[in-house]
Order: structure tokens, then C-alpha cells, then sequence
């Protein structure tokens, strides 16, 4: 599948086949495609929870508008954006540096993501859901070309879901995804109107 096709083909699907499972090993090598997701100093503030247990998407379909995808999709990620992933100490951080810079380089990586991202709380919210939407995309597509199928939601509870879930406050619930196979024989309409390019370019 070239891209082109995997940008027609992805799709919004509300309606998923609960007998067709995405096997664990699929669902790694998605997440590790999407995992070279462009990111603000490749600093990666993203994570996710992955829910598949029955029990569990009850809940969260509870928290979420009732919306049935959450169920019937075998899996859901709740996609998380960390807000203290430009901070010294934080583990995405120090991966970034261990792996990439040299020593004489810290100062420089502390010092700008500080001045970039931790000037105030709206500064840090940004940083963390632009590179989380990033991934999230990135998770989308590749997950596109592995022949499944998603639908990315911001309608839950945020405050509920993060109680639930017991994740931590550094964290914004920047979306749920389900991942699955759409129904069969499903009639998806054309795709919705979208801007022309003369119409994105703003003059």
C-alpha cells in the first residue's frame, strides 16, 4: 500500500468487527512505527495506555459518551501528553540525551527546552499535545498500512477518565483511539470536503 492509498483508505470508523482481535505483536510494531513521530528536540512527550480488557472498556465507555466503538473495537489507546517532557529528570529527557548528545551538550538541551516549553503552564500543555498529535497521526497512519483500522475521539470525560485509569496530573488526555477491523462489507460515504490548497495558504 503506497501512501497515497493509505490516505484514502484511513478513516474515522464507528463501526468495528469485536471478533477480530488486533494481535499484541501487531499492535508493538504499530507503536514502534509510530514512535519515529517527529518530536521537539526528539524529547517524545507521548505515552499511552493500551486498554483490551472487557471490564476496562466498559469504563471507559461509561466515561466517553456511551460511544460503542470503545467496546466493539478490540483495543483503545488513551494517548497521553507529558507536560514535564521538556524537564531535566524526565526519563524521555535524559533518553534523548544518553542516546544523542554529548555532555558538553546539556546545558544547551536544559537550557532551551526551559526557555521554549517551561515558561508557563500554557507553554508546557502546548508543547506536550502537538508532539502527542504528532504521534497520535503518525500511530494512525501506520496503523493504516498494517490493514487496520482506527478512530481517534476527544469526547470523554478527561477529569474521569484520568481518576479511572490513575494516571498521573503531568499528563493531558490528548485522545482516545480505537484500533480494529471495520465491520464487513461496511458502506463508508467519500471522504468530507476538505479545503483546497489556495484555501489553506492564508494570504
Amino acid at each position: 500500500m503506497d501512501f497515497n492509498d493509505i490516505l484514502e483508505r484511513r478513516r474515522a470508523i464507528n463501526f468495528f468487527d469485536p471478533s477480530q482481535d488486533v494481535p499484541d505483536d501487531l499492535l508493538r510494531t504499530v507503536l514502534a512505527e509510530a514512535g519515529k513521530a517527529p518530536s521537539s528536540f526528539n524529547l517524545q512527550p507521548w505515552k499511552v495506555k493500551v486498554v483490551r480488557d472487557p471490564e476496562r472498556k466498559a469504563a471507559l465507555r461509561a466515561l466517553a459518551f456511551d460511544q460503542a466503538k470503545v467496546t466493539e473495537a478490540p483495543v483503545v489507546l488513551i494517548v497521553l501528553a507529558d507536560q514535564d517532557g521538556w524537564k531535566e529528570g524526565n526519563p524521555t529527557f535524559e533518553g534523548h540525551f544518553k542516546h544523542n548528545m554529548k555532555p558538553e551538550q546539556r546545558d544547551y538541551l536544559v537550557n532551551s527546552a526551559k526557555a521554549l516549553y517551561g515558561g508557563s503552564p500554557d507553554a508546557s500543555l502546548a508543547f506536550a499535545t502537538k508532539n502527542a498529535g504528532l504521534f497520535a497521526m503518525s500511530f494512525m497512519y501506520a496503523a493504516c498500512a498494517h490493514g487496520l483500522d482506527t478512530h481517534p475521539m476527544d469526547g470523554f470525560d478527561r477529569d474521569a477518565v484520568r481518576k479511572e485509569f490513575n494516571i498521573p496530573d503531568n499528563y493531558w488526555l490528548a485522545m482516545l483511539i480505537a484500533v480494529g477491523h471495520r465491520t464487513p462489507d461496511l458502506v463508508v460515504h467519500p471522504k468530507a470536503w476538505r479545503q483546497s490548497v489556495d484555501e489553506m495558504i492564508l494570504k
